[in-house]
């Protein structure tokens, strides 16, 4: 793998990031790897490295970076962070190292499994479905098909798991020149993390997993335990709007829910207008304030969303919604999502028809703000025609022998990735735990001095914050 001078990729949507500090060394290269480890002499995989230098002359190493998803590019996180942690001793210690994990973005293979015109028809982009139409066998047999035949053959579907990622990350980090993997991981990453912690104990110098999924809960269990996150961030954004004057949810947060299923269901039937030809749909709706829903942040941004929703228009919904989906102004989508789907198909555990319906159902019920208003029928696993077996394993990182501690942080009011999972994971890997009190998923790059602190004293110097260390956003 050789590195060469290199701009930063702008994530999809966005600028390009400016350089955080003066005569920043932006680096790229491509890293090789086997696409089927079973057999090294077989088709490879190309992985796209992004790496921002340290600012200090005498560097501890590399920090391996992860953003999550999975799906989501490695490569245009990296100068992320680097923005971040401009002023902290890190970057002063540590080269940056983002990747795109085998799959995604930059690197190839690339998962693609729709056109850009169907992401924009409300194409489903989760092996789950959530919305108002249920999944037919048809359906998920010709999304199998399709995504073979857009990702380059079955045997990319084959090998986009979390354990071959892991595989190369410590090829990667071998590459980089270092004996142990320093990694910093938010959401997904946290299971990037921790997998190779299970899979290459001796392999880890220190591991910061920000955002976490639980390790012990098999899929069913996350994602009910997820849906009642958003749940509550949906609540407490409607308790921050009950005090605005004429908040589009009334005065009463205890209706809200109710309010907007009244506003949003009708958009099964009946899109409204949302500027360049463009409409919102229900999906478009309901994803647009689960996007908004990740930082407090972009509480406003709903509200106005679901005021213009009451007056008949959905722009700022849409808008909402396009970030997530990383959609650009000229109608094109990353992959970041459809790369997420085939890789949670060899993550997450299969369901039976029965099983999906009851997930279903139990989701809803704990989201309600989502609900369709409508019953569901016949829900169906939209992996179900994938032929390999999912190669994660639930529970996993379990019993590691061997690892040295790890910093998990963890926000008390992520909707995303409850707090309940980071307590679980630090407990699961005997590790320490740093509690963020905030409403947002993730707080890493937050550009809190008591998180940089906390980083900076682990990463630099291996020392974890004592037990029950806690920051405040």
């Amino acid at each position: 793998m050789t590195f060469e001078a290199c701009e930063p990729p702008p994530s999809p949507g966005t600028a390009k990031p400016k350089k955080p500090w003066p005569r920043t060394e932006y680096e790229c290269a491509r890293l090789e790897v086997p696409l089927n480890y079973e057999e090294p002499d077989g088709k490879s995989a190309r992985i796209a490295v992004f790496r921002v230098a340290a600012r200090g002359e005498k560097p501890v190493g590399s920090l391996v970076l992860n953003p999550g998803g999975p799906g989501f590019p490695g490569t245009s996180f990296a100068p992320q962070a680097a923005q971040a942690w401009a002023s902290s001793p890190i970057t002063e210690s540590f080269d940056l190292v983002g990747f795109d994990p085998r799959g995604v973005g930059g690197s190839t293979p690339t998962l693609d499994c729709y056109t850009d015109a169907e992401r924009e028809n409300d194409a489903v982009i989760a092996s789950f479905d959530s919305g108002p139409d249920d999944w037919t066998e048809q359906e998920t047999k010709h999304l199998y098909e399709q995504c073979a035949e857009r990702s380059g053959g079955e045997d990319t579907l084959a090998h986009v798991g979390t354990r071959d990622v892991a595989r190369d990350m410590d090829v990667l980090r071998e590459v980089l020149g270092d004996d142990k993997l320093t990694f910093a991981g938010t959401s997904y990453g946290t299971r990037l993390g921790a997998v190779y912690a299970e899979m290459f104990p001796a392999k880890v110098r220190a591991l910061v997993l920000d955002g976490a999924f639980d390790p012990l809960k098999g899929s069913r269990e996350r994602r009910v335990q997820q849906a009642e996150g958003l749940q509550r961030s949906f609540e407490q954004m409607a308790a921050f709007c009950s005090a605005m004057p004429d908040c589009p949810l009334g005065a009463d947060p205890k209706r809200a829910t109710e309010v907007f299923q009244n506003l949003a269901q009708p958009l099964i039937d009946k899109p409204v207008p949302a500027g360049k030809g463009r409409e919102l749909t229900f999906v478009k709706a309901t994803g647009g304030v689960t996007s908004g829903l990740y930082t407090e942040a972009t509480w406003p941004a709903i509200i106005a969303g679901i005021a213009d929703l009451r007056d008949g228009r959905g722009d700022t919904l849409l808008a909402l919604r396009d970030i997530i989906h990383e959609r650009t102004a000229d109608g094109t989508y990353s992959n970041s999502l459809e790369a997420t789907l085939a890789i949670n198909c060899l993550d997450e555990e299969r369901n039976s028809p029965a099983e999906e319906t009851a997930l279903k159902r139990a989701f809803l019920e704990a989201a309600p703000f989502a609900a369709t208003g409508r019953p569901v029928t016949e829900a169906r696993d939209g992996c179900e025609h994938w032929p390999v077996q999912p190669t994660l394993g639930h529970p996993y990182a379990t019993g590691i022998k061997g690892l040295p501690d790890t910093l998990t942080i963890s926000t008390t009011g992520d909707g995303v990735t409850p707090h309940e999972g980071g307590i679980s994971l630090a407990k699961t890997l005997a590790g320490s735990l740093l509690t963020v009190e905030g409403s947002q998923h993730g707080a890493a790059l937050a550009r809190n001095s008591c998180i940089n602190d906390a980083l900076a004293d682990y990463l630099i110097r291996l020392k974890t914050p004592g037990e029950g260390a806690r920051c405040k956003l």
